[in-house]
């Protein structure tokens, strides 16, 4: 089995300055190509600690993806570092100068003698190209160790990675076949109940499930081997059951931008109110294309009756033509509100958070996933009230109440 790594370097990163988006996307993009990451590491702009980590992964692992440092400014110490632990000078390549000249001209722009050092590589490694940016990527081998250098900026990252990497990758070494990771999103389930209903799951060969919590969703994840396809599909099955009416959406999409492309497809409308959510509802909706006519926020935390509510989401329907109205209300004494109008009827919930739930932004968070869940079950013709471990339902109202 290959051993692949990862290696950021940065003091940004090292101490927290940036978030290294870089390493969580190479990980999720070479897991997706059946060559998962066995360790990821950061160091950071320190030339000596930059030779010091080169040596040591390259005693440790097959490929290793470097990241950053290949900028023209003195901190960026990548290729040098390269160099050092190789034992070989760094060489200028006038192909990479010609290369950032026209760069630089096809914007209106000079180029900076300072950019001259992006052109310098070890003498023994061969030029990767970088087609979106200046910085010259490269390989080169340190101790049978393949190390990829690349460029920290993400787009120029992604791009090397795809078109440039990973197209060595598989030309040199014969990759395994990528795995089948299937996944949902639940609401309203707690981690721990989840697992204790389906570690008891006597899954095929090699496969593994697996929690992800961002509160207020779960996700839930069975990977294996593709070629345990039928087995897995099988015990997908008796997973997605058991999740039930708490199942939000399967795939990664989102539910947002599932509602909106429904919405879309069905010709219907959105006029939206907002108190508690403060406009993340909407931003949620309109961020996924929604057809959202308007969107109203309010500062107004003042009590209200759930019939209230629902004729606020009524009114706010009928002044804007819109299919549909969701009124998100206010949040007193633990207890949100929220409504939605429908032509079929209104329907409005007040429920209690649990009290673990202190935190305002998951709170907020919650309301807005609370409505698209009743806004998700509308579309798809479910009961529009769900149940909910760690929500106190304190009323209900519905179009025959």
């Amino acid at each position: 089995m290959l051993m692949v790594e990862m290696l950021s370097t940065g003091d940004e990163v090292l101490h927290g300055q940036i978030v290294d988006t870089n390493a969580a996307w190479l990980a999720d993009r070479f897991f997706q190509q059946g060559i998962p990451l066995s360790s990821r590491s950061t160091v950071g702009d320190s030339l000596e600690s930059l030779v010091q980590k080169l040596l040591e992964r390259s005693l440790c692992a097959d490929i290793l993806i470097v990241n950053g440092g290949l900028g023209p400014t003195s901190d960026d110490l990548s290729a040098l570092a390269a160099a050092t632990a190789a034992g070989e000078p760094l060489v200028e390549h006038p192909e990479w100068i010609a290369y950032m000249e026209q760069y630089f001209a096809s914007r209106g722009r000079e180029m900076s003698v300072t950019n001259r050092k992006q052109a310098m590589i070890p003498a023994s490694a061969e030029l990767v190209d970088n087609p979106v940016g200046t910085a010259c990527g490269f390989s080169i081998v340190i101790n049978d160790c393949l190390m990829f250098f690349t460029p920290g900026v993400p787009s120029e990252f992604k791009v090397m990675i795809n078109d440039q990497i990973l197209p060595r990758l598989r030309q040199r070494y014969t990759l395994p076949e990528s795995p089948l990771c299937l996944r949902l999103t639940s609401f309203g389930r707690t981690e721990s109940s989840l697992a204790q209903q389906f570690d008891v799951l006597t899954l095929p060969e090699g496969c593994v499930m697996g929690y992800r919590s961002s509160m207020p969703i779960i996700e839930l994840k069975l990977t294996g081997p593709a070629s345990q396809r039928e087995p897995m599909l099988k015990s997908w099955q008796i997973i997605r059951q058991g999740v039930g009416d708490n199942m939000l959406y399967e795939g990664t999409e989102g539910l947002a931008s599932i509602i909106s492309k429904t919405l879309n497809e069905r010709g219907l409308t959105l006029a939206l109110s907002e108190r508690f959510s403060a406009g993340l509802l909407s931003w949620n909706l309109l961020s996924a294309k929604a057809p959202v006519r308007e969107a109203m926020v309010s500062a107004d935390n003042s009590p209200q009756a759930l019939k209230q509510l629902m004729a606020e989401a009524r009114a706010l329907a009928g002044t804007q033509g819109t299919s549909l109205g969701i009124a998100i209300g206010d949040y007193n004494q633990s207890c949100l509100s929220l409504a939605i109008a429908t032509a079929q009827g209104c329907y409005a919930q007040r429920v209690r958070y649990m009290p673990r739930h202190h935190d305002a932004k998951i709170q907020q968070d919650v309301s807005v996933m609370l409505a698209l869940d009743m806004l998700s079950r509308w579309l798809n013709n479910r009961e529009l009230f769900g149940n909910y471990e760690w929500l106190e339902v304190v009323e209900r109202v519905g179009p025959a109440d």
